[in-house]
């Protein structure tokens, strides 16, 4: 059932420039835009809004759509998040209410499974170990380590939207052996994707690079932990784009102080780290300020999600990435 041209609001930190000029013009097109400036507290100064909203185009820092806000707003019927995850933002009230709630998580999932990409070539190669001019008798070995991208294994824990886009990136490096660890994927559909699945110490133990892709859930907080690190070969490499807490790092620092594993680290366990953290010296970690998710030019992909969603919501048209009750439960 199409729904017309809907009235549409903006809600994120306010001072973030997010959706530009022709951002909102293209907002504009859908529906009638509400507010230019975003909203940034559901206040009295907001009601107004509130009260005309049909959808709500939310992006970081958008407050949570909690009972008292939802009963501000009776007409909306769609929550369009342009960012990835939803969890800080929904409420239970939101599946009370007959409110479509989407999210742009898989458009953020490309920039991050791009950097993981790279993250796992430069990984294998020792691009990020070995610094400085040209030293062609040490160009072979760090160590006992063998460098380079031929035959290695790379271990993928979680078969998220972005774990499964790092795994179809990497069937263009068909001398790379893909493993997957995810207790929601089948070994049928572990094969659709064209990996072995295993469980998660056999994955370490046969790892070369260990990937880390899985939602922030009560039962993941250090799924990496003391076994896991153990197991994993002599010189494997962990890079962690997800969240910090998936890895135990107490039990990490040992490997890594030692030298014995090494890190590619996009989130950290406190975030950021304390200044006097042995983890900023050490050679063999590498540590970038959570930046693999979607900025500058990238925010572009999220915006053109959010759009689409709302055109297709107002079309009655299923939506490119619907979030229910049910699928927040396992989502990041």
């Amino acid at each position: 059932m199409s729904r017309g041209q809907p009235n549409i609001a903006i809600a994120h930190w306010p001072g973030m420039d997010l959706f530009g000029e022709a951002d909102l013009d293209r907002l504009r097109a859908l529906g009638l835009l509400l507010n230019d400036e975003p909203i940034g507290a559901w206040d009295d100064e907001t009601a107004a809004v509130l009260a005309e909203a049909e959808v709500i185009v939310g992006h970081w820092g958008c407050p949570p759509l909690d009972a008292a806000m939802l009963d501000r707003a009776p007409k909306l019927g769609l929550f369009a998040y342009a960012a990835g995850t939803v969890k800080m933002t929904l409420t239970d009230a939101v599946w009370d209410r007959d409110i479509r709630v989407t999210s742009g998580a898989n458009a953020n999932a490309e920039p991050v499974a791009e950097f993981t990409l790279a993250a796992i070539l430069f990984a294998n190669k020792g691009v990020l170990w070995r610094r400085g001019p040209a030293d062609f008798s040490a160009l072979s070995a760090m160590g006992d380590r063998q460098w380079g991208n031929h035959g290695r294994t790379i271990g993928i824990v979680g078969a998220s939207l972005i774990g499964r886009r790092v795994i179809e990136l990497l069937r263009a490096f068909p001398h790379l052996k893909v493993t997957l660890y995810d207790p929601y994927v089948s070994p049928e559909e572990a094969a659709s994707l064209g990996v072995d699945k295993l469980e998660l110490n056999e994955l370490c133990a046969s790892a070369d690079v260990l990937s880390i892709h899985a939602p922030t859930l009560p039962e993941t907080m250090h799924m990496v932990g003391a076994d896991q690190l153990s197991a994993l070969p002599d010189g494997a490499t962990v890079i962690n784009t997800a969240r910090g807490p998936l890895i135990d790092h107490e039990a990490f620092m040992p490997h890594l102080a030692s030298g014995r594993l090494y890190a590619i680290l996009d989130v950290t366990d406190p975030e950021p780290l304390p200044e006097d953290s042995p983890l900023l010296e050490m050679p063999n970690v590498w540590i970038s300020p959570h930046l693999a998710g979607s900025q500058g030019t990238e925010l572009a992909r999220m915006t053109d999600y959010v759009i689409e969603e709302i055109r297709r919501w107002s079309a009655g048209e299923p939506a490119l990435n619907e979030v229910t009750r049910d699928r927040l439960a396992t989502m990041a």
